[in-house]
């Protein structure tokens, strides 16, 4: 646990807006440095100028593709030669893929396991060791609801994030003995551009038509009926201090979840939330 966050160091991928940003200006208020990271580098550099007329040189931003893991390792130098150190790691970056499984293709799943799961990975590897060799720290995982359920329409998504929640379960048993905390992230809905994919996707990835349309109509139920970014910070804030692996947002999270298990002592087929 680390309950004193004044003075201590963050670093944030995905950064430069949605939940990343909350989580930065959270921290922020904390009195932390912060250090951003996204691959927008235009609207990261936005960020960064923003937060520096009000904070001065406790933020900086790093340019940084999560997908690359020599990228991820080289930010790592920069920001230990800078800080000295890092106290909490938040593997935000993320993209949100949507459709019916069988009009995905090939690429579409090799960039979704890239961001969501790699990216993680990345900066698991490139920063966990450090902050054990340290001696105190916090690591922040975000996967999601879709890691915990499932449905018809995320089944790329889901299966991304189901391996985030693993990812972060496998990671906080091995970390256990050491000074370093683990969380894991699963927001239901939330308002921000996830599902706008097409903002962020590289030109090598084939996308069938009627995904996008199915994109553009989660991102209008997230436009509407998704809390608010901050609500989702004051979370993961407590939840380093207190030391809390999971971090959930809706009061629906926890029956969905259970409803597998559920399943599997009735011995029937997975089934939907009544």
């Amino acid at each position: 646990m680390i309950r004193q966050l004044d003075g201590r160091v963050a670093v944030v991928t995905g950064a430069a807006s949605g939940i990343g940003l909350a989580l930065v200006e959270a921290f922020l208020v904390e009195g932390m440095s912060v250090v951003l990271s996204d691959v927008d580098g235009d609207a990261l550099g936005e960020e960064v100028d923003r937060l520096s007329t009000e904070v001065g040189d406790r933020v900086s931003g790093e340019a940084c593709d999560v997908t690359d893991p020599d990228a991820v390792s080289a930010m790592a130098d920069v920001v230990w030669d800078r800080h000295g150190g890092v106290h909490v790691l938040c593997n935000n970056a993320g993209v949100g893929p949507a459709g019916a499984m069988l009009d995905t293709t090939p690429s579409e799943w090799r960039w979704t396991f890239d961001v969501n799961v790699l990216g993680v990975a990345h900066g698991v590897l490139a920063f966990a060791p450090r902050m054990v060799a340290a001696g105190a720290g916090h690591i922040v995982n975000v996967a999601s609801q879709a890691g915990l359920m499932t449905n018809a329409f995320l089944g790329m998504y889901a299966a991304s994030k189901h391996a985030v929640v693993g990812l972060s379960e496998a990671l906080h048993r091995e970390l256990e003995p050491t000074p370093i905390g683990v969380s894991c992230l699963c927001p239901e809905l939330v308002s921000t551009a996830i599902f706008d994919v097409a903002r962020l996707r590289p030109d090598w990835v084939e996308v069938d038509e009627t995904n996008d349309a199915t994109q553009a109509s989660l991102a209008e139920i997230l436009a509407e009926r998704g809390i608010g970014t901050d609500v989702v910070a004051d979370r993961v804030v407590d939840a380093v201090r207190t030391g809390r692996f999971w971090v959930f947002t809706h009061d629906v999270t926890l029956p969905a979840a259970l409803r597998r298990f559920e399943d599997l002592q009735a011995g029937r087929n997975p089934t939907g939330l009544v």
